[in-house]
């Protein structure tokens, strides 16, 4: 049986090690946490706001993990569809998809229920330690240096690997450790974001029947400092609710409870004022920052050490409000899976994995970085025609606010179900363009029907 170590037990390397025993590989985690308690972890310094499962990213979970929806909401987790998914732009609520669903439920309580199932097959074991380096010997990796985390935390050892999969997130130093023994290292780009984020949870009861999850985007081209907040919020497990808000730059917000309240009472989008005036927050506010969006381009390095692999964060992390961390996880596990099926020798160099994730990666960079560069505080690199991309996404975002055609092509994007480019055919435009004539249309009674206070508010 081939052997394969997986750097990190995060929501990547746990998909990984799914994809890699579905495969018949032995798999060892090596993992600074250990991955022997439950709750929140010390790797995870974000753990405590709110996250996103896109709906790809729940159907490929499930791939890995049946019946995983199942159990997670059975302890409480809520699973969100159709009009109970309140999507606003501009103050405008967006009409409702039929289908469309969202799973609200806490970091924590998911990866629990991931790290349980996985650490119950036989075939799969854990080194709490860290990483430190690689062995490569014959233009292919060997084994992998450990720094035990106790009770010695200076003895390194070696662990010998037929493979290893590299994903310890955007702080990897995997990089690193391939140049200090000559080997290139991948292109990397950089959008400089500057973006900070709070979330704070609410007792939940009857204030909102019928909503489960509720998100805000801001309007495009004001200053850092005149920027509307972007805000989510989910009913997740424990009869709460976790609101996010998040902001740029200067605008960035802090650990106030006070400011908190203020700024979701300031929100167009009324389900985050109902929560602020009839919920009572509980505990502290937590906030994260991120200063940069991050893509090293694995599958543009010509020459790789055999048996090496990155997935999760360690290839891309993208700004955090488009919710596609987790999903692209797990996307990329199913692509190690696909590569491993077509009976690819574990040894070799793996450029046909890196170009497979290469479209997940593509994908969820398009998405992200357009909304991104509308920010003034972002200086781009601009790709070419991007002028008419953002027009085009302008029009695309008023379209959706009225035609459920449109707002579900729009979302199967954004859930990663489809690729961006399913938003540049004719029949997609054809939608665009009759959606905004029929506004037209109605003129001023349909914006004052669009933006109607929410009842009981």
């Amino acid at each position: 049986m081939q052997h394969v170590v997986v750097l990190g037990g995060s929501i990547a390397g746990l998909a990984a090690t799914r994809a890699l025993r579905g495969q018949g590989m032995k798999v060892t985690i090596v993992e600074p946490d250990g991955l022997a308690t439950t709750g929140p972890r010390g790797g995870v310094p974000q753990g405590g706001q709110l996250h996103a499962l896109l709906d790809m990213g729940r159907t490929q979970a499930e791939r890995w993990f049946p019946g995983l929806s199942k159990d997670l909401v059975a302890d409480g987790a809520v699973l969100g569809s159709g009009s109970e998914i309140q999507l606003f732009e501009n103050g405008t609520r967006k009409v409702s998809v039929p289908g469309n669903e969202l799973i609200g439920v806490s970091r924590t309580l998911l990866e629990d229920h991931i790290r349980r199932r996985t650490l119950l097959d036989d075939g799969t074991s854990v080194i709490a330690g860290r990483a430190c380096g690689l062995d490569i010997r014959g233009g292919r990796v060997t084994g992998v240096r450990v720094r035990a985390a106790d009770p010695d935390p200076d003895a390194v050892t070696v662990v010998p690997a037929d493979a290893v999969v590299d994903a310890t997130g955007r702080s990897s130093r995997l990089t690193s450790w391939l140049a200090a023994q000559g080997w290139p290292q991948p292109p990397v780009d950089r959008m400089r974001i500057d973006l900070g984020y709070a979330t704070a949870r609410f007792r939940r009861g009857g204030e909102l029947p019928g909503v489960s999850v509720a998100h805000q985007l801001p309007p495009a081209g004001a200053s850092a400092a005149e920027q509307p907040d972007t805000g989510a919020m989910a009913a997740v497990e424990g009869g709460q609710w976790m609101a996010v808000i998040v902001a740029y730059a200067e605008n960035r917000p802090s650990r106030d409870p006070a400011e908190f309240l203020r700024r979701m009472r300031e929100m167009e989008a009324g389900p985050f004022g109902v929560v602020a005036d009839r919920c009572t927050m509980i505990g502290e506010v937590e906030t994260y920052g991120m200063a940069h969006s991050l893509r090293r381009n694995w599958w543009a390095v010509d020459r790789l050490p055999g048996g090496l692999f990155v997935a999760g964060d360690a290839v891309a992390s993208f700004n955090p409000v488009y919710g596609q961390g987790m999903t692209s996880a797990f996307l990329h596990a199913s692509c190690l899976a696909a590569y491993l099926r077509k009976g690819a020798d574990l040894h070799a160099p793996a450029h046909a994995y890196f170009r497979h994730i290469r479209v997940v990666v593509d994908a969820a960079w398009e998405v992200s970085t357009l909304s991104d560069l509308a920010q003034p505080h972002v200086t781009g690199p601009y790709p070419r025609g991007y002028r008419l991309a953002r027009k085009m996404a302008d029009w695309m975002g008023r379209a959706s606010t009225t035609d459920a055609w449109v707002n579900g092509r729009f979302l199967d994007v954004v859930n990663m179900r489809r690729r961006p480019a399913d938003l540049r055919t004719p029949e997609f435009w054809w939608h665009v363009a009759r959606a905004m004539r029929a506004q037209r249309a109605q003129g001023p009674q349909l914006v004052r029907r669009q933006r109607q206070p929410l009842r009981g508010r």
